[in-house]
Parts: C-alpha cells; sequence; structure tokens
C-alpha cells in the first residue's frame, strides 16, 4: 500500500508527519528522516487499530486544481 505523507515544519523546530488518508495519523520527530520512520510506524498502528474496529483502513483523498492569483 502506498500512502501520501505531509512534512511540515512546526514553530518549535520539529517535523510533523501526518498521513491524510488515515484521520489522527500524526507524528513528529527532529529530522525528516526520524519522522518518515515515526509515522511509518504509526501509519502500521493506526491500520491495524482501524480493521479491529471495522472501519475502512483509508478514506478517500482527492486533489483538485486551485488558481492562485
Amino acid at each position: 500500500m502506498k500512502l501520501s505523507v505531509i512534512l511540515e515544519r512546526d514553530e518549535t523546530g520539529m517535523i510533523v508527519a501526518e498521513c491524510p488518508a488515515i484521520p489522527g495519523c500524526i507524528s513528529q520527530a527532529r529530522t525528516e528522516d526520524e519522522a518518515l520512520v515515526n509515522i511509518h510506524e504509526a501509519i502500521i498502528g493506526c491500520l491495524e487499530v482501524r480493521a479491529e474496529q471495522g472501519l475502512p483502513l483509508t478514506v478517500r483523498t482527492v486533489q483538485i486544481d486551485v488558481d492562485v492569483a
């Protein structure tokens, strides 16, 4: 399964990693590499919990075109 991950630096300098296809699946670390390892672990945990609860593993995400002036 391939999932998109968003990486963003917060106001304290930490890298926040989020998987938009899995609601609430967020992690953080000091470096991008560490954040990717952490979000990978978080994704596995979130998928396990969603499966146990009978929820769909992911939610639908789409891309849209937005004109920026």
